[in-house]
């Protein structure tokens, strides 16, 4: 069974000394993920932020960096934040990061790997 994913993040994570961070792997959410976070005191004055902590538990690389932390989860652009999002729940609901997808030209569906990239 595959428990971790890599992705691509459209526009990347700019850090302090200007490297841009593209390349990741999440790996999926336990029932701790998405509960733990519950108790902190950022989720319960806000609840979008559940998202944030989240993220910062499941993805387990982004480029060089050593640690991911809500920190940087806080500062990627948002286009990349929905990617992050849309990716973790697409590997939690399915298991998988392909898409199914039909071709405008015949109609057929068919499956294709994102490879990180949508």
């Amino acid at each position: 069974m595959q428990t971790e994913f890599p992705f691509t993040l459209p526009r990347g994570y700019l850090d302090e000394h200007g490297n841009l961070h593209r390349e990741g792997t999440m790996r999926l959410a336990t029932a701790y993920d998405e509960i733990q976070p519950m108790k902190d005191p950022r989720v319960q004055s806000n609840p979008a932020y559940l998202a944030v902590i989240v993220l910062a538990r499941v993805i387990t690389r982004l480029g060089g960096l050593d640690t991911i932390n809500p920190r940087i989860i806080e500062n990627l652009f948002s286009a990349d934040m929905a990617y992050l999002q849309d990716f973790y729940r697409r590997i939690n609901d399915t298991g998988t990061s392909r898409l199914i997808v039909t071709c405008p030209h015949c109609n057929n569906e068919f499956e294709v790997e994102t490879e990180g990239e949508v």
